[in-house]
């Protein structure tokens, strides 16, 4: 790792409370609004964005990121495409970026050019959830680290105590907590069942601060998940936004708005 202090880190020494991860497609609405987007959120106030790499088969993801995901590639958007349209964006955008995709694609495109790339934009971590732990140290980490690259580990209800300790030791910046175990969407409120789990993840006093993410979708929301953890992650409410089209920096500006007021 380079002596300078990574930017997530950085965010979370300045920054205790209240943090605002907003999560987007690639290439939605339109091919070309990757960078637009990005650098609307961070005038809006995000304090962090997650690029999502568009992949045909996203287990984890809910019916509005799987559309949004679909139509970005029907536009022709891929790692390629996104990597080459990132170049520069460092000049426009300073809040931390992570890219989170799928891990087959990254294999076919080749994971240490995409380690590199990566490092030359400017991009600060990935989140490859289904890259198993295993894998990650013993074929990733080191590769991964060379580049100044964090790898985002995530954590679910299902997650045994023993596995979260684990992610604990080998995690760098924050461990993503799963609200629950369904796929990503807006829902209602926070039940009671996740307010337990938030609980218990808080009474293991982790070395590392958790960002709160599915199900988070509204000022309400984003409040509750800030009382279990340093901040949240939004991200099907916001391609909501992104989906009915008008004017995106006026969209994106009261959306966050919203969220955070």
């Amino acid at each position: 790792m380079t002596q300078t202090t990574h930017r997530i880190d950085q965010l979370f020494q300045q920054k205790k409370g209240n943090i605002l991860s907003v999560y987007y497609t690639a290439g939605f609405p339109q091919l070309d609004d990757t960078v637009r987007v990005a650098e609307y959120l961070q005038q809006a106030g995000a304090d962090l964005i997650e690029i999502g790499m568009p992949y045909s088969d996203p287990l984890a993801d809910g019916p509005t990121i799987q559309d949004s995901s679909q139509r970005a590639l029907d536009s022709g958007m891929s790692i390629k495409v996104l990597l080459k349209q990132l170049q520069g964006i460092r000049e426009k955008v300073d809040i931390p970026l992570i890219l989170m995709g799928y891990l087959n694609p990254v294999i076919q495109y080749g994971v240490e050019n995409f380690c590199k790339q990566c490092q030359q934009i400017g991009v600060d971590a990935l989140i490859i959830p289904d890259l198993p732990m295993q894998a990650y140290l013993d074929e990733y980490k080191e590769l991964f680290e060379s580049y100044g690259l964090y790898n985002i580990f995530l954590i679910t209800p299902q997650t045994s105590e023993e596995r979260i300790h684990l992610i604990d030791e080998h995690s760098h910046g924050f461990i993503y907590m799963v609200s629950s175990a369904s796929v990503t969407g807006a829902k209602g409120d926070i039940t009671e069942q996740q307010i337990t789990y938030f609980n218990r993840i808080q009474a293991m006093q982790l070395r590392h601060p958790q960002l709160i993410g599915f199900g988070i979708s509204n000022h309400k929301t984003f409040n509750q998940a800030c009382q279990y953890a340093q901040g949240a992650i939004i991200g099907s409410a916001f391609i909501k936004v992104l989906a009915k089209g008008g004017d995106l920096e006026q969209g994106i500006s009261d959306f966050i708005s919203s969220v955070t007021k």
